[in-house]
């Protein structure tokens, strides 16, 4: 059998570590762009960095990079749908 059969992948621990170290280095990102006076672009650098930290969490740490097209398309679908919402949301603001 192999690691697809028993229920998981295998994962070295190299990888864990470096999406660990990228995490962390998004994180002073996020906390120096917070710091940083961007006007308007501020709210738009930090959802960028924080979407970038979700996706390694969700590809690597949650396993979603084993799982089956159909999984991927609907997580995507989800996905889409919440940033057009988003995206609505801040168009209404901004046009107030």
């Amino acid at each position: 059998m192999n690691g697809r059969e028993q229920g998981g992948a295998i994962i070295k621990y190299r990888v864990y570590v470096y999406v660990w170290g990228s995490l962390i280095i998004l994180t002073g990102l996020t906390l120096t762009a917070a710091a940083l006076e961007f006007g308007g672009l501020s709210i738009i650098i930090n959802i960028l960095i924080a979407s970038v930290k979700a996706s390694l969490v969700v590809w690597l740490f949650m396993h979603l990079k084993y799982e089956s097209r159909l999984f991927k398309v609907m997580l995507l679908l989800a996905m889409t749908t919440l940033t057009v919402i988003i995206l609505l949301t801040f168009s209404d603001v901004l046009f107030r």
